[in-house]
Parts: C-alpha cells; structure tokens; sequence
C-alpha cells in the first residue's frame, strides 16, 4: 500500500496476524515503523501519512471518525474531556499517533461499534456516539495506564490479567491463555499475580466462578445442572465437588435454601 492521509483519526486495531504501519517523515516529524501483533492497536491523527505493509495474513478493525459541530443528545469529546482527565491527555497528545496494548475492552466496544454503523448504514444515531464516545474514553484510560500514572507496571499487569478473567470466566481457560492477553511468560505472570493478588490466577479464577455459580444460583432459575457450563466448568462432577468444598453445601442444597426462603416468605405473609 503507497503512502497516503486522511482528513479523519483513524484507529486500526489487529484481530490476528501482525502488520506494519509506516507514517512517512514530514517537516516535524521523523519516519516512524510500527509492527503490530494480535491484541495491538494504533491511533493516528488526521492527515498523518502512512501506509500499510502485511507480509503475511492479517484481520483488522478499522474505523474512521472527524470533529464536526456537535448538538446532539450525547456530550462531545470536548465536554466528556472536562469530566474525564485521560480523555483530556489524549486529546492533547502531541504525536502523530498512540500505539497501545488492549486487555480486550477496547476490542469489545470497537467491535459492537462497527456492527452498529453497518446495522444503522450512516453514522447518525445515539447509540452511534455513545459507542464512539466509550471507546475514545477506554482508549484515553488505556493510554494513561501505559505511561505509567501512579501504577506500577507489575499492578498494570495484574489489573490486566483480571480484566480478562471477569470476561472470560464462562470460557476454559489455562494460564497461558491469561498469560497470552497480556503479553507475558506464564511464568512471570504467576508471580507478580500472587504478589499482587495474594492468590495465583487458577485460584482467582476459580473463586470468582464460585461466585458467579452462588449468584446463578440464588437469583435465577436456570436448572442447576446447566450451571456448570454458564460459570466455565466443563465437568458437572467437578462443579459439584468444587462448590461444595467452596461452600459446604452441594449446588442442589444451595438453591434449595433460596426456595426455602421464598416458601417462609410467602406463608408469613398468608397470615
């Protein structure tokens, strides 16, 4: 691809595969190569030129956006800025472009933006700016994280690392599978985890699913045998053995507690 610009920000974000982005040298500014992998994305300012180089193949999301005069429902950049401190810092960024790690949220509000604008067919519409407006404020907090803020850089991992656990709790998941969102050895990633956490990520893991079974479990009525599967446990007799040592009562023993409750409840008031 030859060197070209837009009058739009464009953000472009790596699904899979890798890829280059080349900004060309200008007055200001020297030639920049940045190489992109799964995970990563890059922001570039208007009329930034730039080209994209894939050796090999590469899925992207790719969205563009300009400033316009703004008297819609939802607040403009520059309002949202007053109340949000990392918005106002990437709106003053001064290079051309930001290149910045994603624990998967930028990824999840960028997705469900591009699905609105091809379901709306124009770039009107509230949900539209709403969407646009969550994900300039995540990359404004991403990019804050990354510089350093008040965190340190083991805190920022671990922080990442739990992110992507309440995402994916509902999935199988291995270490290295936490390891690889966040673009670090298994490993390492383990130690600063219980450093920071007090407990190691399987540990984590399984504790927050213990919890997210106990809510299912109180406040709905999917059969107890389905439970297994919404909390990410792939064997039933391991469910059960599992909540039980978590809370000593079986799942069926749980939620009967619930109905008993409710059975109390409906009698006192009989009277």
């Amino acid at each position: 691809m030859d060197y070209h610009r837009h009058p739009s920000t464009e953000i472009m974000y790596v699904i899979s595969g890798t890829c280059r982005v080349e900004l060309a040298a200008t007055p200001s500014d020297n030639p920049v190569s940045i190489f992109m992998k799964k995970g990563e994305f890059v922001v570039l300012n208007a009329d930034a030129p730039h080209r994209l180089i894939v050796a090999d193949k590469c899925r992207m999301l790719n969205i563009e956006f300009h400033r316009v005069d703004w008297a819609g429902p939802v607040p403009s950049f520059k309002q949202l800025s007053v109340e949000e401190k990392a918005l106002r810092g990437l709106l003053a960024e001064p290079e051309p472009y930001a290149v910045l790690r994603d624990p998967e949220d930028v990824y999840h509000t960028l997705r469900s933006l591009v699905l609105e604008l091809d379901r709306n067919g124009s770039s009107d519409g509230a949900m539209i700016q709403l969407l646009l407006s969550q994900l300039i404020i995540r990359i404004g907090r991403l990019r804050s994280e990354s510089l350093g803020g008040d965190s340190l850089p083991a805190e920022q991992y671990v922080r990442q690392a739990i992110e992507y656990l309440h995402q994916n709790y509902d999935r199988e998941i291995q270490v290295k599978d936490i390891a690889a969102a966040v673009s670090l050895h298994p490993g390492y990633l383990q130690r600063i985890f219980k450093a920071q956490a007090g407990r190691t990520p399987v540990e984590y893991l399984t504790d927050l699913r213990m919890k997210k079974a106990r809510m299912l479990l109180r406040q709905t009525d999917i059969p107890v045998s389905d439970i297994p599967e919404y909390v990410g446990v792939g064997s039933r007799p391991y469910f059960h053995a599992l909540f039980k040592k978590y809370t000593g009562l079986t799942p069926v023993e749980f939620r009967g507690l619930r109905d008993t409750h409710r059975w109390d409840l409906d009698k006192s008031e009989d009277f």
